[in-house]
């Protein structure tokens, strides 16, 4: 960290590394792939035969494993001439805090703050506005955002408003998105106009004579113009209304605000020490451990009132009572070293140094993440399972879940809020992952695509309704890329040009992670999506792709194909038997006719949101049986379609114990009625199951384990069953 000279030699030992995981992984996934070709030889018959395995120059990989064997041997010279040793790195412990504190439960030192907000809110203005603008100013982690939300939750303040309205701007000062926003809270419903004409004039005409209070967070904007646009429609608001702005720029506030500004600053050591003491000793009383409770105080003095830093060091030391490990903190020399253009704090570089070493590469991975990206806990465990930055055991997604709660018991995420259980990341906290992770990380915005390294491995963009290849040609001077990842935050879909998908994608060859959804305009995908061997996570979602290539099937390191809402596909390749790596399959939405055969052979299965039966040459109900790690939700759909009843009883959905949604369905012809039963009798899952559906069921009576006293359902939902009773 202090010396550039290191700085850079450590990179280029870590994309070294990189360039020797990749070769290494080439080579076993061709391994596999030819043990995979023989074992499979005896269903010949059943799938069509196509050629598995892609002929690699093997006199290729040799000429790349010279080259990185020489590449790591001039590495080590260079070292040793920058007397660089080796040594055993900080041991941390595993334990994790108890969960009373994980969620904030307290504010500290910001009663005047709140009083002093309060009073602005609620006094008449006699400078004759309508509107009074608060800017709120400080820098980053000091708390605008906390003492924000303590003022509009107040119920004082919530009783003299007549419409309230939250909107986190972020970096992207949308103006459409932020009256989309304001519209929705005033009106519970934005409409799906794109018009910003429409929108301002429907916001005008809802504020008319109603007393407002909008609270726009965290605004980095200074153009005078865009603020202009966006308050016209507040003019018809009642006297008395206000808008509270929370930004880091002075001159921010300088243009929007129309009273004093309110700086908020640092909490007080005696506050910062209450805050940090809250999180460090949980429910024990520092005054038992006076030791650390001396070593905490001089650890807060450092802390310089951030009420950021002083939450996430006490998190660190939380449930640590060893003097060592407190004064390693305190004495680090990394309090004083500072970066001009990070500008991380030393509190927050030194949080992310203490973090364990497999939770670094996680966390680092997250800068990817524009600011204010609300991310879901199953979303980011795929992403990072497809980096390998887990350990490989059993069940990968269960490691990943269990690093993402350490994350968030450490605070380097947090809920968003609301009703969906998403996280987002501090801005602070986004700021110390773009640093950390350098350039193997890069985020794209506006006007920076010349800063892409070639050694840049993760790679995000912000979708446009139309994406050019010119906007991507960079990326092909990092032909490592492991992940090309679309950021929504404004544009939900948008149209990718072709030559993306012809000419660019095909030629990263060491893609991880892809990601095309959302692209209306995507209909087909090429054969040589194949040859993209080291290929973890697809996510085609709510695109129009049609029909997926064979050469999907080739994938053998696939574990995430995500295909939800993609309306025009109605088949799956006839070998997807092959991807027996594949642990989710998403295919709701879609109007898939039938299964493909061998689905059996995806043994690693969990999520496989449907199970479509189809007739002769499809896979059979008996299939499920081998799929014993499925979990979360299925359904089964055109169940008349069942040949012979044991298929059903073969399913043996009695011990898939993670299945906790189940949707049994008929359609077309269920006059068999003794089948049905039959089927519907051999189908019955556990007793935990807690939702279950059954549509278009043809029998004339249910079974007798529907309704059973032992069975915890709570919630059924029957659909055009003709009963006798």
């Amino acid at each position: 960290m202090k010396s550039p000279v290191v700085k850079e030699w450590v990179n280029e030992l870590k994309d070294a590394a990189y360039n020797a995981q990749d070769l290494l992984d080439e080579i076993a996934t061709d391994a596999a792939l030819y043990k995979l070709k023989a074992e499979m030889e005896i269903s010949k018959n059943k799938v069509r035969s196509f050629n598995l395995i892609s002929h690699s120059s093997y006199n290729g990989i040799e000429v790349k494993l010279e080259e990185i064997l020489g590449r790591l041997e001039f590495l080590a010279k260079q070292r040793d001439l920058l007397d660089l040793k080796e040594g055993g790195g900080e041991k941390f412990s595993q334990k994790r805090p108890t969960t009373s504190l994980v969620e904030e439960s307290g504010v500290y030192g910001r009663d005047g703050d709140k009083e002093a907000i309060i009073e602005l809110l609620l006094e008449n203005d006699g400078s004759g506005n309508n509107i009074n603008v608060i800017p709120i100013v400080g820098m980053g982690g000091v708390g605008k955002t906390t003492l924000a939300q303590l003022v509009y939750n107040n119920k004082l303040v919530m009783e003299s408003f007549d419409v309230r309205a939250w909107v986190c701007v972020s970096q992207e000062f949308d103006v459409l998105r932020i009256t989309k926003t304001i519209l929705e809270a005033v009106t519970s419903s934005s409409g799906d106009t794109d018009d910003l004409d429409l929108l301002q004039v429907r916001l005008n005409k809802s504020l008319v004579g109603r007393k407002f209070l909008f609270v726009l967070d965290d605004i980095w904007n200074e153009n005078y113009l865009d603020w202009e646009v966006l308050r016209t429609p507040f003019k018809s608001g009642a006297h008395g209304s206000k808008l509270i702005l929370t930004t880091r720029n002075e001159s921010v506030a300088s243009i929007a605000g129309t009273v004093p500004t309110y700086h908020l600053k640092h909490l007080t050591d005696e506050d910062c020490w209450l805050l940090f003491a809250k999180h460090a000793f949980g429910n024990r009383e520092s005054k038992e451990h006076p030791e650390l409770e001396l070593i905490g105080k001089k650890i807060v003095n450092k802390c310089k009132g951030l009420p950021l830093a002083a939450k996430t060091l006490g998190g660190l030391l939380r449930s640590k009572l060893d003097s060592k490990e407190w004064l390693r903190i305190l004495e680090s020399n990394i309090w004083s070293f500072s970066d001009c253009k990070s500008n991380i704090l030393p509190a927050l570089i030194l949080s992310y140094h203490y973090l364990p070493s497999h939770l670094k590469p996680c966390f680092a991975y997250c800068s990817i993440f524009p600011k204010n990206y609300k991310f879901k806990k199953e979303e980011l465990v795929l992403l990072w399972m497809a980096e390998d930055f887990l350990p490989k055991r059993e069940n990968l997604e269960e490691v990943g879940i269990e690093y993402f709660y350490d994350l968030v018991s450490r605070s380097f995420f947090q809920r968003s809020g609301g009703k969906n259980s998403c996280y987002v990341m501090h801005d602070l906290l986004n700021d110390l992952a773009l640093f950390v992770s350098g350039e193997f990380c890069f985020r794209m915005e506006t006007d920076n695509s010349y800063d892409l390294s070639e050694k840049t491995r993760h790679f995000s963009y912000s979708r446009l309704k139309f994406d050019a290849y010119e906007k991507f040609e960079a990326c092909l001077g990092a032909k490592g890329l492991r992940s090309f990842l679309p950021s929504n935050l404004s544009v939900r879909s948008g149209c990718l040009s072709k030559e993306v998908i012809l000419d660019l994608l095909p030629a990263l060859r060491s893609l991880r992670v892809l990601s095309l959804s959302d692209y209306w305009n995507l209909t087909f995908l090429p054969d040589s999506i194949g040859n993209l061997k080291h290929l973890r996570y697809l996510n085609l979602s709510r695109t129009a792709i049609k029909v997926l290539p064979d050469s999907v099937c080739t994938l053998h390191n696939l574990q995430t194909l995500l295909l939800a809402s993609c309306r025009s596909l109605t088949e799956l390749p006839a070998n997807m038997g092959w991807l027996i790596n594949l642990h989710h399959l998403d295919i709701s939405g879609t109007n898939l006719i039938e299964m493909p055969l061998l689905m059996d052979k995806l043994k690693s299965l969990q999520t496989l949101t449907s199970f479509i039966l189809g007739k002769k040459g499809s896979s059979g109900l008996k299939e499920l049986g081998e799929l014993r790690q499925l979990r979360g939700s299925l359904s089964i759909l055109k169940l008349e379609n069942v040949v012979d009843a044991r298929d059903a009883l073969e399913a043996n959905l009695r011990d898939k114990l993670q299945i906790n949604e189940l949707v049994l369905k008929w359609g077309g012809d269920t006059d068999d009625s003794k089948k049905n039963r039959d089927v519907l009798d051999q189908l019955h899952p556990h007793v935990d199951l807690t939702k279950l559906t059954i549509e278009n069921y043809g029998g004339t009576v249910f079974p007798d384990w529907l309704g059973h006293e032992a069975y915890n359902i709570v919630s059924i939902q029957i659909h055009n069953c003709h009963l006798d009773r």
